[in-house]
């Protein structure tokens, strides 16, 4: 009996995660009855053609599988399966699979996940409960096993530069605060005005042009109050679930006069206002943690 034919493919698989009402989902591809005879659920990803660089082809099969356009990270890992008789159009062949697997997200917004190919290897797009996968509630290819098992949300530490100004009014002290976008981790809830230093800018500098651009006043920035970090894993803007770390200079600084607004455009700040501290102590205005710090620090 002779050797089988040796088949060897390259492709390229993405780890998607998103995270929905405090748990976690991995977006996941259903391979067809003619792949799989019994359920099987796979990562999104397939066959990198001739020529192509592994990444487009990946951007372009999850398009395929699940109609999202994914963004994908720079690093890959490589996994290699030997199949010695493997079934591949109708017949044996001996098999080896080399898998690249990339980290790779979508938008919070991105719109549920549909099979756009026609009769493809995959039937259904879904996002399912890492827990659930975990478990082994979800049945899975070997390459979600090993690829979960090595996967580590993306790790990011920043360096931020925020201002406290405060004023006296009739009924006590105000501080100047500005309010998260929709497009920030946190939309909605209040923080000082400020935010990341660019590569070799001085961070005072960098207030100088934070405040300007949220709060439309120019600024004098004093002398440094305290720094303030924050470690959390949790979903960025652009829907990538990071590993962050940020850390906080906190100065005290002055405003010019004037009414202050937003001038920033698309930003992660779609709003300015001076706010009772009363406020902030009792719980009515929610603010991050950075508030509540810089105004003890600003008091001691």
């Amino acid at each position: 009996m002779g050797s089988l034919p040796r088949r060897q493919r390259v492709a390229a698989y993405a780890v998607i995660l998103r995270e929905r009402g405090g748990r976690v989902e991995i977006l996941l591809s259903r391979l067809a009855p003619r792949v799989s005879r019994s359920e099987l659920w796979t990562l999104p990803g397939g066959g990198v053609d001739h020529g192509e660089d592994p990444r487009d082809a990946l951007i372009r099969e999850v398009h395929e599988e699940a109609g999202l356009h994914a963004t994908v990270g720079d690093r890959a890992r490589v996994y290699s399966a030997h199949m010695p008789r493997s079934p591949r159009d109708g017949q044996l062949v001996d098999a080896h699979a080399i898998r690249l697997v990339y980290e790779g997200w979508v938008p919070p917004d991105a719109p549920a996940p549909r099979v756009v190919e026609v009769d493809g290897s995959t039937v259904e797009a879904a996002w399912k409960a890492l827990d659930d996968v975990a478990a082994g509630a979800v049945p899975v290819s070997s390459v979600v096993t090993e690829a979960l098992v090595d996967h580590q949300p993306f790790r990011l530490q920043r360096v931020a530069a925020y201002a406290v100004v405060t004023r006296c009014a009739g009924d006590g002290d105000e501080v100047l605060l500005t309010r998260l976008s929709p497009t920030a981790a946190h939309p909605g809830r209040w923080t000082l005005p400020g935010g990341g230093v660019d590569h070799g800018e001085h961070p005072s500098v960098a207030l100088a042009r934070e405040v300007e651009e949220e709060c439309g006043l120019p600024c004098e920035v004093g002398p440094l109050l305290g720094v303030h970090d924050t470690h959390f894993s949790g979903t960025a803007p652009s829907g990538r679930i990071e590993d962050y770390h940020g850390v906080h200079l906190v100065y005290r600084a002055s405003v010019a006069d004037g009414e202050p607004r937003v001038v920033e455009t698309d930003g992660t700040t779609d709003a300015v206002a001076w706010v009772p501290t009363t406020q902030i102590a009792t719980g009515e205005v929610d603010v991050l943690d950075v508030v509540t710090y810089a105004l003890g620090a600003e008091r001691d």
